[in-house]
């Protein structure tokens, strides 16, 4: 059965958000008091929005003149990560990027948000696109909800409520998977490490020669170029492994004017900033990238190799062994300079015990490689079989008063 479907703002009631000036400090709560601000950001950290990175001052949210939304609010993000949807679990107040969405007497809250993932794969259609695409409350507002029958709203987010807790426990250990696997990749690492005979010493006495890249005013984004001198970038240092993704270039001409940063293959590049979830030092070996130079905050380090594995270095700075001995000292993201590159000290094996371990690394990591795959094609068909799931559910296409339960994942060989 098929339902009949109405815009969304004649079934919820939709509350736009806001934010005060960032630089006026008394807007804001740098402590318990005030109110929860929540930005999309807080909204990935699972289904539930309990706590916000920021809190808002009660004359920040006069001067923004937004309100608190209740408990039980469906948050709707409407920048950037179009259509993704979270419960509003405390009083708080949200940015311009978020709507709040609160169900009338006529719907059920939870058959409501299932309808609102529904339509999440075709947002970018109606989204107006300028640097990213975005959405605004109007056409939130008209977006096309199936309204069946209250009572068989709430059978259907019944049904959705103990099919989907299916596929999101598998989900969970597949994502737990892959994450005992990569931490084990370090173990295995920590254990070659440890049965080698090392001698600890200042990275400076096997670093041939270190250098960064050039400040942000050499060039800015708007020099990138399709083609050209390939530029190295933060996002392109990964754990013992470049990241070819999204590679950015300059031209041949600003290349030569920057030659003193450039990068040859088989240079060791090391990450100066780091986040929650890259570290500051981690560090790769550079693929051929052709005439290439690094960026700021990035370095390029070389070495002799007849006394020091390159690939070697690349892991010890990768490992968390790596990541204590740089630990940085940044306000919000940890950081490092050539200095405190130079100077951590760590535990340098022989270069026989290092080609050793680097082969070791390399056969472990080529089968846990094949493990993470594995579950990441799993992740995707668990994602869209939920995706489908719901979509065929809210929209009247299975009956769910017939449809055999636990069978969510039956279409996911896990």
């Amino acid at each position: 059965m098929k339902w009949s479907s109405v815009p969304l703002k004649r079934i919820a009631a939709l509350r736009a958000g806001g934010t005060p000036a960032v630089e006026v400090e008394e807007f804001w709560s740098n402590n318990d008091e005030g109110y929860h601000w929540a930005a999309i950001s807080d909204m990935s950290s699972g289904e539930t929005v309990t706590s916000t990175a920021r809190r808002i001052s009660e004359t920040g949210i006069r001067s923004a003149r937004i309100q608190v939304g209740e408990p039980g609010t469906i948050l709707f993000s409407m920048y950037a990560s179009l259509g993704h949807t979270a419960w509003l679990g405390v009083p708080a107040a949200w940015n311009q990027a978020i709507l709040g969405v609160t169900s009338g007497q006529e719907s059920d809250a939870r058959f409501l948000r299932y309808a609102l993932v529904s339509l999440k794969p075709t947002l970018a259609e109606q989204a107006r696109s300028n640097t990213q695409a975005n959405l605004n409350a109007e056409q939130v507002g008209n977006l096309r909800i199936p309204h069946p029958p209250l009572d068989e709203q709430r059978r259907i987010a019944d049904f959705l409520d103990a099919e989907t807790v299916v596929i999101d426990t598998i989900s969970d250990q597949r994502s737990r998977q892959k994450q005992c696997i990569t931490e084990r990749r370090w173990a295995v690492f920590q254990e070659l490490l440890d049965n080698a005979s090392s001698a600890r010493m200042p990275l400076r006495r096997i670093l041939h020669s270190v250098i960064d890249g050039p400040f942000g005013s050499a060039f800015a984004s708007s020099d990138y170029t399709d083609e050209g001198a390939a530029v190295v970038r933060l996002g392109n240092i990964g754990f013992s492994d470049y990241r070819l993704s999204d590679q950015a270039r300059i031209p041949m001409s600003l290349y030569h004017e920057l030659r003193r940063h450039e990068v040859c293959s088989g240079d060791i590049l090391v990450a100066g900033l780091g986040d929650a979830r890259n570290h500051a030092g981690r560090a790769c070996i550079a693929p051929d990238l052709g005439p290439a130079i690094v960026k700021g905050k990035c370095f390029r380090a070389r070495v002799d190799p007849q006394i020091t594995s390159a690939p070697f270095v690349t892991l010890l700075l990768s490992s968390p062994l790596g990541a204590a001995a740089l630990e940085g000292r940044g306000s919000t993201r940890s950081m490092i300079n050539l200095e405190v590159l130079k100077s951590a000290i760590l535990p340098i094996p022989s270069i026989s015990d290092q080609i050793a371990i680097v082969d070791e690394m390399n056969r472990y990591w080529r089968s846990a490689q094949s493990a993470i795959e594995a579950c990441n094609r799993q992740l995707t068909l668990l994602a869209e079989r939920r995706q489908a799931l719901i979509t065929a559910a809210v929209s009247g296409q299975i009956d769910v008063t017939t449809t055999r339960r636990s069978t969510s994942s039956e279409s996911v060989s896990v």
